[in-house]
């Protein structure tokens, strides 16, 4: 059985999934932590920042961070959640 050494390239792979899984983690938890506050708030500002919210989701799905149908359904949660408040 051979075992064979860490090449260039692996070592390459290894730093960019660092950067990527990091880049990926900072915006889950922003969107994260944005959602949580926005629950937190009345209806007046609720729907003051509800676009923005959306906004933001929105980017976080167009650069992949998350699937575009959880994006969609994050939406409508939130949406619903306004409606009914």
């Amino acid at each position: 059985m051979d075992i064979m050494s860490a090449k260039g390239s692996e070592l390459k792979r290894v730093r960019q999934s660092i950067k990527l899984n990091a880049r990926n983690r900072y915006y889950k938890s922003k969107m994260s932590t944005t959602i949580k506050k926005f629950l937190l708030l009345d209806k007046e500002q609720a729907e003051k920042n509800f676009p923005s919210i959306v906004k933001l989701i929105d980017q976080i799905s167009s650069k992949g961070i998350i699937h575009k149908n959880k994006a969609n359904n994050k939406k409508s949660r939130l949406a619903l959640y306004l409606n009914n408040k």
